[in-house]
């Protein structure tokens, strides 16, 4: 382990000052602060309090806020599997099977920091309305009580909320948007190890394309279905959509036939054991190049 942990700290030396790193959370904030206007609006028209985690709940509660935010990972780990001066003594000195190891873990810390980046700029943007108590506020109570909600796209529902506290739902959130990223993050790891750069930039994207399309409009036209059968869509939808997988309101709560929040963790699970076997095979046969020769 100590030499797993040693290639996935190579790895983090100057994270901070790589401007692919810095473009990527400047990109991520500008993000946060164009999906949370609505939340804003809200509140500055009403003038009611938020609790801390809910603006962060509403802003990364629906599909596409998830799509875009993990798209932007796809320009961060366009170079893996990372590869420097220190590549051929860690090749030496260990396997192969440790060094994509240590990516694993490279990756895997990178997607943890950007999915708790995000949070916090959420709950910086919205601080001064803010409170700390895990007590859902007036403002989500108006929200998921009136067709207000609705109108302005904000994914509160009674459902979320009498389910689980604020600090709660806020965990199984950030918990559902890691597990997606990482499973991105590892396909475009397998992609470009077993093809050549920039070919896992290209899964990455054809596996957001996917998520994207596989909406219910598109269902129903695919299937002939009309406009009261929706359900089906919905249903097939939840099941068979990664993103869907990752919005925490498109859960089973008891309600209906969707995934549970563990079968959705199952389901992620099986994707990331199936992209780090296919990461692993396409690592033996990887061509490490170094000035010029290869190894």
């Amino acid at each position: 382990m100590r030499q797993v942990f040693s290639v996935a700290r190579f790895n983090f030396r100057g994270f901070f000052k790589n401007p692919k790193v810095i473009v990527t959370f400047l990109l991520g904030a500008a993000l946060c602060y164009l999906l949370s206007a609505r939340v804003m609006e809200v509140i500055d028209a009403y003038g009611t309090p938020v609790q801390l985690a809910e603006p962060f709940l509403w802003t990364f509660g629906d599909a596409y806020s998830i799509l875009l935010s993990s798209v932007l990972l796809l320009l961060l780990f366009s170079d893996l599997p990372m590869a420097g001066g220190m590549t051929p003594y860690y090749l030496y000195r260990t396997t192969r099977g440790k060094w994509l190891a240590g990516q694993l873990v490279y990756v895997a810390g990178v997607v943890l920091l950007y999915t708790g980046f995000l949070f916090g700029a959420t709950a910086v943007l919205c601080g001064r309305h803010s409170y700390l108590g895990d007590k859902w506020s007036e403002t989500a109570a108006m929200l998921a009580y009136s067709k207000l909600g609705e109108e302005l796209g904000v994914p509160s529902t009674v459902k979320v909320m009498e389910s689980v506290t604020p600090y709660g739902c806020m965990l199984q959130v950030l918990g559902l948007l890691f597990l997606y990223a990482f499973a991105l993050s590892l396909l475009v790891l397998a992609g470009n190890l077993r093809s050549g750069k920039n070919r896992g930039m290209i899964s990455g994207l054809l596996f957001s394309l996917y998520g994207l399309l596989l909406n219910r409009d598109v269902i129903a036209a695919l299937f002939g279905w009309k406009e009261y059968e929706g359900y089906r869509a919905n249903l097939l939808i939840g099941w068979l959509s990664p993103v869907s997988h990752a919005v925490y309101g498109r859960h089973s709560f008891g309600y209906d036939n969707l995934p549970s929040l563990s079968e959705s963790r199952l389901v992620f699970a099986g994707l990331i054991l199936l992209f780090t076997w296919l990461s692993l095979r396409a690592a033996k046969r990887y061509s490490f190049v170094f000035l010029g020769e290869k190894s």
